[in-house]
């Protein structure tokens, strides 16, 4: 562990939970106002519900992303947590970050097509943001021990071949 800042983990991770529910909730909330765009509603509430989908993403839940994702890396780094199960929960993360580029596309295409775009299903959507937070929340708290699990010789042994390419010398 890094000496100098530790007294500050428990701010970060206070932090880190913080934004990561706002992210969360964000994420999990956009698709049921989504789902709300409707051609059939009148121009003012089609208006007021487009609106509040674009803020609720713009100046909600992507900050609250971004800050978790900072937060997040920055604890890594301050709990020397280079371990196998963070390294699956990072992967986990980048499935939380596609499923909030979907959601910002949906919500977009929504913006610009002024109700010829049908929105997918919130379930999907719901489901998308659903199963990598239980994945995260499964490697956060159980930390599973990756010590048994064998990866094959040929991912763990150097094969003394070459590179397709000239590797820089220095």
């Amino acid at each position: 562990m890094i000496g100098a800042p530790t007294p500050l983990v428990p701010y970060f991770l206070a932090f880190h939970i913080l934004t990561l529910a706002l992210w969360c909730a964000g994420l999990i909330a956009l698709p049921l106002m989504l789902s709300r765009h409707d051609p059939a509603i009148s121009q003012t509430d089609y208006t007021r519900i487009r609106r509040y989908t674009h803020f609720a993403y713009t100046l909600g839940v992507t900050p609250a992303a971004v800050l978790a994702v900072a937060s997040g890396t920055a604890l890594v780094f301050l709990r020397d947590a280079f371990t196998p199960w963070m390294f699956l929960k990072l992967a986990f993360v980048g499935v939380l970050v596609l499923t909030h580029g979907w959601v910002g596309h949906t919500v977009t295409s929504i913006e610009e097509t002024q109700g010829l775009y049908r929105p997918p299903h919130p379930a999907l959507q719901a489901a998308a943001t659903f199963i990598p937070i239980l994945a995260i929340l499964f490697l956060v708290l159980d930390k599973p021990d990756f010590s048994e699990f064998r990866f094959p010789q040929w991912l763990t042994q150097p094969q003394g071949g070459q590179l397709p390419f000239l590797a820089p010398s220095r």
